[in-house]
């Protein structure tokens, strides 16, 4: 109970059955002519003067009123606040709104039609998200992930297997130098294997941004950890996971979110320079979360936010078009990218 609403309250109540009482007594002594002011200051009960009385009365009286109103109406302001806050944090199916409403005020019908409404818009958002685009014949998807897969298989061919045959043939090189006797040419030569190995680990995480895994006939978990299991063991990061297999939502979504993780999982690879990756798909009620989590350098959100960067503003784009949050938090210890998305 706020303590400014019980002060307003009861001032309210004080004006107000005093402005009675005065209302009364002016009706008795001037409408009846039976008494006059005097009578009434001297006019004592048990020993004790009436006015005195019809003060402590009012007083009384009015803080029992302000207790009585300040409880329920700050009962039923808290319950309000808390379904705002929880409509704001895309919590539509929060237990709050199934609770009995004890107040039924305009108020509370309003926001629960606002729920409905809102429920109502993140339920289309979603299918207009997950319904494909065409473009002549084909949808806009297909025709990116054709170019997509086109680039993939000559960087594959190409670069990578380029790479492959320079980091063998290091490989040679270094094991005839002897440390001994040429400690500079033997150091030289492990900083080139060092940038070797690092432009693999690049064209690994460029060729999962290019040639992305489907999740045909797989759910979201196993599409997540199939991607996961392929590359652990294959790049300088310890990768762990705890993926819910309950999870569910629309086809569309789940490829949405399918991309998304792998575009983190790119980035995280090129940019983090991390150590630790940590993945963990769960689902509560009312919501789906995804989170990933590097122990890598990190970067500044607001200023890669303000150059336009690519992966982050697609991922974002998919987020909002799923009626999702997309919270980031990067220090220099490392990257939390946390999304929660309503199950409708």
């Amino acid at each position: 109970m706020s303590a400014r609403r019980w002060i307003n309250i009861f001032i309210f109540n004080l004006l107000q059955l005093t402005t009675s009482i005065l209302v009364v007594f002016i009706v008795i002594i001037y409408g009846l002519d039976s008494a006059d002011w005097g009578d009434i200051i001297t006019f004592q009960v048990i020993s004790i003067p009436l006015y005195t009385w019809l003060i402590a009365f009012v007083v009384v009286m009015s803080a029992i009123i302000a207790s009585v109103l300040a409880y329920n109406t700050g009962r039923d302001h808290d319950v309000i606040r808390a379904k705002i806050n929880w409509l704001l944090l895309n919590k539509y199916s929060h237990p709050i709104f199934k609770q009995e409403d004890q107040s039924d005020s305009l108020l509370s019908q309003e926001i629960e039609a606002l729920r409905l409404n809102m429920v109502q818009m993140s339920k289309d958002l979603q299918e207009l998200s997950a319904a494909p685009t065409f473009v002549g014949e084909d949808t806009k998807d297909e025709i990116i992930e054709g170019e997509r897969l086109r680039i993939a298989r000559e960087l594959h061919d190409s670069v990578s297997q380029e790479l492959f045959a320079a980091t063998m043939m290091m490989s040679a090189i270094n094991s005839t130098v002897d440390e001994a006797e040429n400690p500079m040419l033997k150091q030289q030569i492990d900083r080139v294997e060092d940038v070797i190995g690092s432009a693999q680990t690049e064209m690994r995480a460029l060729l999962l941004h290019l040639r992305p895994v489907e999740l045909k006939e797989r759910t979201l978990s196993e599409g997540i950890e199939h991607v996961l299991t392929e590359f652990n063991g294959k790049v300088p990061i310890d990768v762990v996971w705890q993926l819910d297999p309950d999870v569910q939502l629309e086809s569309g979504i789940e490829d949405h979110l399918f991309r998304i993780t792998q575009e983190a999982i790119s980035n995280t690879l090129r940019h983090a320079k991390a150590k630790r990756l940590e993945v963990f798909l769960t689902q509560t009620h009312d919501h789906v979360q995804l989170k990933v989590i590097d122990d890598g350098k990190g970067f500044d959100v607001t200023s890669v936010r303000q150059s336009g960067n690519y992966g982050l503003t697609n991922m974002r784009e998919r987020v909002t078009s799923m009626g999702g949050t997309l919270n980031i938090n990067s220090t220099a210890k490392g990257t939390i990218i946390t999304i929660n998305i309503p199950k409708t």
